[in-house]
């Protein structure tokens, strides 16, 4: 005598994936219908590599080897890949406040889903748009001049690591960001040092044409270390102390923002 199949209940991780990939789901179709917010953020790096390659370039030029206009590209191109991202994680913290304060977060905490699978579809949507928008950024960058001749195809996917592995360390910062805010407004605030410390970096110029007294906070700062680094995987520069140090900062932003995003998450709301 034949007994009946049980059916088997799928895992916690199963139920985990699947609810993770239904809230990923949920953030790229927000994304598509409003994408004006991606787009103004995406906007500016790109109008700052027009602006200092066909404004500033012939006269920056000096500062980073005296090649001309086709150097400076060069030299500009790794910091504005690096400013994309940081200028599209913005939008996250924006969007992840907007979900606090619309109410959808507490209906979500009545449901019977993964409780992380909310910030993980944030997490993950915002590292792919960060990802397309640094391939915009770079086609771009091809079309006025830029080249990475010499790099080969490990160098490229290790620059790509980097790239994605930068995305998700800035993203989880960009979520803890938009946790804590009060409204939209306060969280593009809040987050707007991710695209002002490049500014303040190597992405436009060296280091060492900077003030003494400033050299050490714009070169030890988070985003130095990866410029330098991604210059030297596509453009063959030295890398130096910055490969390690670029690690470092990732792995660090990456764990100090998941743990502040997550406790924050996971506090009862009053």
């Amino acid at each position: 005598m034949s007994t009946a199949q049980v059916p088997a209940h799928p895992s916690r991780l199963s139920l985990a994936v699947r609810d993770s990939a239904t809230m990923l789901r949920r953030n790229l179709l927000h994304a598509r219908r409003y994408p004006s917010l991606t787009l103004n953020l995406l906007l500016t790096p790109i109008m700052l590599l027009l602006l200092f390659v066909y404004v500033f370039g012939g006269a920056m030029s000096a500062g980073v080897g005296g090649g001309g206009r086709s150097d400076y590209i060069a030299y500009i191109v790794p910091g504005l890949l690096l400013m994309t991202i940081g200028s599209t994680v913005i939008g996250t913290a924006v969007s992840v406040s907007n979900d606090m304060n619309e109410g959808i977060i507490a209906r979500f905490r009545t449901m019977a889903i993964h409780r992380p699978s909310v910030l993980v579809g944030h997490v993950v949507g915002s590292v792919l748009q960060s990802i397309m928008s640094v391939v915009l950024v770079g086609a771009v960058a091809v079309a006025i001049g830029f080249r990475s001749t010499d790099a080969t195809v490990v160098e490229w996917l290790a620059a790509f690591g980097l790239l994605v592995v930068f995305a998700l360390a800035l993203t989880w910062i960009a979520v803890g960001m938009g946790l804590v805010s009060p409204n939209a407004e306060a969280a593009s605030n809040n987050a707007m040092p991710l695209i002002l410390l490049p500014l303040l970096s190597s992405a436009f110029v060296p280091v060492d044409s900077m003030p003494g007294w400033f050299q050490p906070i714009a070169e030890y700062q988070p985003f130095t270390p990866a410029i330098e680094t991604l210059r030297g995987l596509l453009l063959g520069s030295e890398i130096g102390h910055n490969g390690w140090l670029a690690v470092v900062w990732c792995l660090g932003l990456a764990v100090l923002g998941y743990f502040w995003s997550t406790s924050t998450f996971n506090r009862d709301p009053k």
